[in-house]
């Protein structure tokens, strides 16, 4: 009984209470959309639907009709759930815009807390549910700029975050994002997130906070910090668009993955680490397309204090007809690395197919 009580603490700790500039709203940053996920992420230079909003708000101007994108992922043996919804639209030949939801939760969570009365008794109806949940819902607005090719994106993000009735918190952030097209098929793209340092404010029941304070004897007697800030990261990327006999075409894109902090990527210093990330696409008449990639290289500290470099393959499947396109993503390919999730699913909806 005292290590599900120790558990459940920490589960609350690890969520709420350790708050860190590092790795606050990660769930911001899983991704969306398996065509993209298929790919290792690398679409920062050639995205160019209503999932841009996402990956780089300037690839709305690519939009030449409204679209819905709808995507479903669940993962630690289905305990988190994790969705999607975006749409976007044209404003006009030079702007375009959108909108996202991204929820990530744990639902049903057993509350053990209270399970052990006053008097040392062990009480069943004493156990009661909650759920975390993170929501970020994301507006997007991209323009084209004087120079042909050039498109630039801004994104304004709110991001809401419950812990059942022990704490939740209002965040606010930005991003920017830019896109070039030359003349022979080579797109550029570079997405800046987080570039104001998103912030977050928690508000913490104090009253239910006191009802864990005691769960692990010692330890968190105090209450926790209340602001978080996510720090800016950086996403360059170019990708080049072949054609072969007018039926096949191969999509080859680089993605260059920078965060200001030292961790585990293959390229790190106490300024920023970088992670490269490769990704293909291979198409057939613009219906059929099988995907493949590579990234998130980490230099992974084994037991012997040694360093392996590990990383995460990826491939995926997509079919498009008639305005609706729908993809799927396998993203743990030989255990390389621990994934969040492992199938993906996604579909696109073109409002040409009512027109």
């Amino acid at each position: 009984m005292k290590t599900n009580l120790t558990a459940f603490f920490l589960f609350i700790s690890a969520v709420v209470f350790a708050q860190t500039a590092k790795y606050s709203n990660e769930f911001m940053n899983i991704g969306v959309d398996a065509a993209a996920l298929g790919m290792s992420n690398a679409v920062t230079a050639h995205s160019n639907n209503v999932n841009s909003g996402y990956w780089n708000p300037a690839g709305l101007l690519k939009l030449e009709d409204n679209q819905l994108a709808l995507m479903h992922s669940s993962y630690f043996a289905n305990i988190a759930n994790y969705d999607y919804i975006a749409y976007a639209m044209p404003l006009d030949k030079q702007s375009a815009f959108g909108i996202s939801l991204i929820r990530f939760a744990v639902d049903d969570i057993l509350n053990t807390t209270q399970l052990i009365d006053e008097e040392g008794n062990i009480n069943y109806d004493r156990i009661s549910l909650f759920s975390t949940a993170d929501y970020g819902l994301t507006f997007s607005y991209a323009r084209a700029l004087p120079l042909q090719g050039l498109n630039y994106g801004i994104n304004a993000k709110v991001i809401r975050r419950i812990i059942g009735d022990f704490a939740s918190s209002w965040g606010f952030g930005f991003d920017a994002a830019i896109q070039f097209e030359s003349k022979n098929n080579w797109k550029f793209g570079i997405m800046a997130r987080d570039i104001t340092t998103t912030f977050n404010a928690w508000a913490i029941d104090e009253e239910e906070f006191a009802t864990v304070q005691d769960a692990v004897e010692g330890q968190n007697q105090e209450l926790p910090e209340t602001t978080e800030i996510t720090i800016p990261k950086l996403q360059i990327g170019v990708s080049k668009l072949v054609d072969f006999d007018y039926d096949y075409t191969l999509l080859t894109s680089f993605n260059l993955n920078v965060r200001f902090e030292e961790n585990n990527d293959i390229i790190s210093t106490s300024a920023a680490s970088i992670n490269p990330a490769l990704g293909f696409e291979f198409g057939y008449i613009d219906m059929a397309f099988l995907r493949a990639g590579v990234g998130n290289f980490q230099n992974e500290l084994q037991l012997d204090n040694s360093e392996q470099l590990t990383f995460q393959p990826t491939f995926g499947v997509g079919f498009k007809y008639s305005g609706i396109q729908i993809d799927y993503a396998f993203t743990d390919i030989g255990d390389q690395s621990v994934a969040l999730y492992s199938n993906v699913f996604s579909l696109k909806l073109d409002f040409s197919m009512f027109r």
